[in-house]
Order: C-alpha cells, then sequence, then structure tokens
C-alpha cells in the first residue's frame, strides 16, 4: 500500500511542477500572476472555486466531527454548501464581480473596497485583515497534511511538511493563478472521483447505499441519545457558516474576477454544484456510516478517553479497504491531499496580494521603469509559504486563536460590504469601514465569550450584523461620488 502510494504520490507531484512551469510561460504580468489574465473558462474556473472550497477539513474533520454528532443531518451541510455555498454564488455574485473589478481596474478584495467606496485607508485595512487570519489558515492545512504524510507514508512530520511546502511552492510561484487553476482542475477530477469511489465502496460494505442509509439512521439513534443530538440552531448555524460565509471570502471571490466572460456563469454554476454536491455528500455520507463500523466503545478514542474525531475517518477507511482494495486507499489519500492542496495555494496567493499588490506602494522601478510586480508576488509568496512552514512546525499558541477565528472573522468583515456595494449604490464609505469593523469585533467577542465550540453560531451572527449596521450607517452619511458609481456600475 505505501509503494503504491508513494508512485501515486511521486506522478502527481511530478505532474503540479510540470504544470508550474507551463504556466510560466503564460504569466508576463500582475493581471497574468493573480487572475490568470481574466481568461479562464467554465468547466477551470467552476472546479477551481470547488477545490478552493473544500480541503483536508471536510474530509478528515468536519466529515467525522459531524458525521458522528450529527449522523444523517450532516447532509444538510452538504446541500447547503452545494445549493448556496457554490451555485447560488456564482448565480449573485460572479456576473456583478466580474464587471465592476474590470470598470474599477481591482484584482483584490482590498482593491475592490478601495475604489469602489473611494476610501484610501480602506485597502491596507482589508489588507491586514487578510493578512493576519487567512496565513494562519494556511498553515493549519499544511499542519494536517504533514500528520497525513507521517501517519501513511511513516515519512517524519518535518521532512513530510518540508516537501509539501516545496512542491507547492514550485507551481505557485512559478505559475501563479493559471498554474493553480490548472493544478486546481486535475485535482479536481482526482477528487470527484476519489469522493466517488469511497462511498460506493464504503457503502457497498453494508449492502449499498440505501441500505446503508437505513442501517446509519438506526445506529445513530442508539448511539447518540436524543438529549445529546445537536439542535436545530446549532445544524443551521453551521449551514450558514460554510454556505453563506463563502461569499466574503476574498480567496473564493476571487474565481469571479477571473474568468474569461460573463457567457461562463451559468455553465460555471452548474458545473460547481453537482461538483460540491459529490464531495459534500460523500465526506459527510462517509461519516453518517461511521456509526454503522463504530460503536461508542470501538470508536477511535483520545488518550484522555474522550471521541478522537479526527480519526474516525482514516480508522474507518483503513479498516474497511484492505486486501486488494488498498489500491483505493491510496487513492482516497491522493484525494484528501488533492483536497488540500489546492486550497492551500488559493490561500497562500490571496495571503501574499494582500502585501505584494494592496500595501505595496510602488509596482514600478522608479529608474528603469521595469514593472516589478511580478517579482514581488513571486517572492512575497515564497516567503509566505516559508512563514506558514515555521507557524506548521512550531504551532504557535496565538496561531491556535487566530486559526479558529479567521473564517468568520473574514467573512464577516467582508461580506456586507462586498455584496451590498455590487448592487446598492447608497452604500456609503462610513458604512463599508462600520460593515468591517463590526464583522471583525463580533466575532471576536463571541468566541470569547460563547467558546470555540459555539464558534459556527458566532460566525454566522457575525457575517449577519454588518448586513444591518451597514445600511444603518450609510443611510446616515454621505455616499460616494457620483462619477465613481458611475463608472463602478457601468454596464452591471
Amino acid at each position: 500500500m505505501i509503494q503504491i502510494g508513494v508512485v501515486f504520490l511521486a506522478v502527481f507531484l511530478a505532474l503540479m511542477t510540470g504544470i508550474g512551469i507551463w504556466g510560466m510561460k503564460k504569466t508576463k504580468n500582475l493581471g497574468d500572476f493573480f487572475l490568470g489574465g481574466r481568461t479562464l473558462g467554465p468547466w477551470v474556473s467552476a472546479i477551481a472555486y470547488g477545490t478552493s472550497y473544500f480541503s483536508a477539513v471536510i474530509f478528515i474533520g468536519f466529515a467525522g466531527t459531524q458525521g458522528w454528532q450529527f449522523g444523517l443531518n450532516a447532509l444538510w451541510i452538504a446541500l447547503g454548501n452545494a445549493i448556496i455555498g457554490a451555485g447560488a454564488a456564482w448565480i449573485v455574485l460572479a456576473r456583478r464581480t466580474r464587471r465592476m473589478t474590470q470598470n474599477l481596474d481591482a484584482m483584490t478584495m482590498p482593491e475592490f473596497l478601495q475604489e469602489r467606496y473611494g476610501a484610501k485607508h480602506l485597502k491596507p485595512v482589508a489588507a491586514s485583515v487578510i493578512f493576519f487570519f487567512l496565513l494562519p489558515y494556511s498553515a493549519s492545512v499544511f499542519k494536517g497534511l504533514g500528520h497525513l504524510f507521517e501517519a501513511v507514508f511513516g515519512i517524519p512530520y518535518d521532512i513530510a511538511l518540508l516537501v509539501m511546502i516545496a512542491f507547492t511552492g514550485v507551481y505557485l510561484i512559478l505559475g501563479g493563478y493559471f498554474a493553480i487553476a490548472v493544478t486546481d482542475f486535475v485535482q479536481g477530477i482526482i477528487m470527484f472521483a476519489g469522493a466517488a469511489v469511497m462511498i460506493l465502496v464504503i457503502s457497498g460494505k453494508g449492502g449499498g447505499v440505501i441500505e446503508m442509509i437505513g442501517k446509519a439512521a438506526e445506529a445513530y439513534n442508539a448511539h447518540i441519545p436524543p438529549e445529546k443530538q445537536p439542535a436545530i440552531l446549532t445544524i443551521a448555524s453551521l449551514v450558514f457558516m460554510t454556505s453563506f460565509g463563502t461569499w466574503g471570502l476574498p480567496q473564493m471571490t476571487q474565481k469571479f474576477y477571473a474568468i474569461k466572460n460573463e457567457k461562463v456563469i451559468s455553465k460555471a454554476a452548474i458545473v460547481t454544484t453537482v461538483f460540491a454536491l459529490m464531495i459534500g455528500v460523500a465526506a459527510y455520507l462517509t461519516g453518517a456510516f461511521s456509526h454503522v463500523f463504530f460503536d461508542p466503545a470501538s470508536v477511535p478514542k483520545t488518550a484522555s478517553g474522550g471521541i478522537a474525531y479526527d480519526m474516525i475517518i482514516p480508522a474507518l477507511l483503513t479498516g474497511q479497504l484492505t486486501g486488494n482494495l488498498r489500491i483505493l486507499l491510496a487513492l482516497i489519500l491522493l484525494l484528501v491531499l488533492s483536497a488540500s492542496m489546492s486550497t492551500l495555494s488559493s490561500l497562500v496567493l490571496v495571503s501574499s496580494s494582500s502585501v505584494a499588490i494592496d500595501l505595496y506602494p510602488s509596482r514600478v522601478d522608479a529608474k528603469t521603469g521595469k514593472d516589478r510586480s511580478v517579482a514581488m508576488m513571486r517572492f512575497l509568496s515564497a516567503i509566505f509559504i516559508v512563514i506558514s512552514y515555521f507557524i506548521s512546525r512550531f504551532q504557535i499558541s496565538i496561531i491556535v486563536y487566530l486559526m479558529s477565528l479567521s473564517w468568520g472573522v473574514v467573512s464577516g468583515a467582508f461580506a456586507a460590504p462586498y455584496i451590498l456595494g455590487l448592487y446598492s449604490k447608497r452604500v456609503t464609505k462610513a458604512g463599508a469601514y462600520a460593515g468591517l469593523l463590526a464583522g471583525m469585533t463580533t466575532m471576536i467577542v463571541l468566541f470569547f465569550v460563547l467558546g470555540s465550540s459555539q464558534s459556527p453560531l458566532a460566525a454566522s451572527i457575525a457575517i449577519l450584523v454588518p448586513f444591518i449596521v451597514v445600511p444603518s450607517v450609510s443611510a446616515f452619511t454621505q455616499p460616494p461620488e457620483k462619477e465613481l458609481l458611475d463608472r463602478a456600475f457601468d454596464g452591471a
């Protein structure tokens, strides 16, 4: 199994490196590096969105935790992710985002907010939020991959971490967003196939999907007493956070900036929805099926005796995929790797852009007149990858809190100013500032008041509050100049 896995891994990493070199030849300027020259078609754009959406977290953490705690109710999360987080996001946001960012010549979320509201200090504030909260998130993905390699291939954690960082750096630094999008497409095919194989093989162990669903429902009710089953509010907050919450994440909205034209949107919406539905259903259904294969006594435990949720899915797969099925385990591990690397590369690109594009004072050398922006993006991408390594390697305590806060803070800060700014001319600069600060503050306060276990509820509230704050403040403050609004909304 390890030998097969190493072969798969070697082929996979060689392919990613080759794509990075190919992407380098197509990268001439900053627009090429960060947005692929705004030339990407529906299939590549849709799969890039989907692969950035899902990482190892859904297959290992969420599938194990929610699958065991929620049972089949976890499928509501998969449904919400597919319909709201994927399909509806493309339909509601893509056209206006593509058109408005072109009108305003904006490549990043901070640039868009600054140009849309005529607020010159909003860009550095927004860029700082991205830097402090998305960089630790990327480090957490590196950390998960390092542990995965250590457990499966017997590679020491430090060496596994260096291997992952090296190969991610190669294709990202060389090829930029074009390389990311193409590698995401390849990784997306692997993810789709791996997810289908995973659910078919696991359900086949219990008599097929339909029969397994019945067994899982019965076993869940036997294992989890009614008083310990999650409340509707808990499920709803997770659905909302992981579905609507993506609408405010810069690494997701960037995909709309880069599409070739508006004609690709309808097809991309369908492709992304189908892709997200397959990934989500496969992950959460496998998690729910864990009740068929484990009971409260045999489910993996921590040293203190609690349930080791992150070990449920690995234990289930290694326990059931034996003999001739071990090759399928290698494919599924490649699925997890693909999911993580695609998310990781998008996070690093957006995080590095917060400095290279949004905070870097000049992109042109004053003496030679040479555009140094692409070199700066490559350099900072490398620096951010190195920083991610040290965060992952030494697991700095403050970073743990930043990781836990990241989704709610970033989406809470950006969702309302971004979405309302696409549709309403009445939203003001003061309203945008107020919304950004309200989302951040709400998430941070509620995180410490409610505790980390209630972070989905805290994040949901933090995302919603600015949708009240932004229009309320805008109603009493001066809107942007008419010339700016006419330019921003031209053709919208």
